[in-house]
């Protein structure tokens, strides 16, 4: 393929993820009621204020929680088998790129889209991760009968809690969709060695 077109055709699939990112930000930032992800952080802030407000909820909340639990462990489970799939595929060029004889790396079109993939993972595998985490720790705050003063104690941690853990996992849901213009971008440029 042509160098150029396969140059014009990364930097297009950068810029269009880039311009997605800060399209969502002045969103965000302008507008957080209509973002989902401010929306949805919120009504899971509201959720547990209720929740905590009602004796014998406990075993709802720590059931609702294990279900956003074992949402944000598969997707931290699927960006961690796509990272490792993804670091075996791009070995080749990321040794090419990155090798011991280059003194200054290697930049090719693939090299730069086989690094946004890594990083979309990576920061999709954190932002799970870290959601889980957060679940957690909720689960135990929430599983405090309501009328306790160690619930009472924890009550506005655990709604903070809540909150982190539901925007950490829209962002890494959200940077695992992401993967997939990049991956269709390294397909389409290079379709011998990506149907690997």
């Amino acid at each position: 393929m042509n160098e150029l077109l396969a140059w014009a055709a990364t930097l297009a699939t950068v810029a269009v993820l880039l311009a997605y990112a800060l399209t969502f930000i002045a969103a965000q930032r302008w507008r957080p009621g209509r973002v989902a992800r401010s929306a949805l952080a919120a009504l899971q802030e509201d959720w547990f204020t209720a929740v905590s407000q009602h004796q014998d909820s406990e075993i709802l909340a720590v059931q609702t929680l294990r279900n956003s639990l074992m949402s944000a462990t598969r997707t931290a489970s699927t960006a961690t088998l796509a990272l490792i799939g993804t670091v075996t595929l791009a070995a080749p060029s990321l040794h090419a790129g990155f090798g011991e004889a280059a003194l200054l790396p290697n930049i090719t079109p693939r090299l730069v889209l086989e690094l946004l993939l890594l990083g979309l993972l990576f920061a999709s595998l954190v932002c799970s991760a870290m959601a889980v985490r957060y679940y957690n720790h909720v689960g135990f705050i929430s599983g405090m009968p309501v009328e306790s003063e160690a619930r009472k104690r924890w009550a506005e941690a655990g709604a903070a809690y809540v909150r982190r853990a539901g925007v950490l996992y829209s962002r890494g849901l959200r940077h695992l969709i992401l993967v997939r213009p990049s991956w269709l971008a390294c397909r389409t440029l290079w379709p011998g060695r990506s149907r690997r």
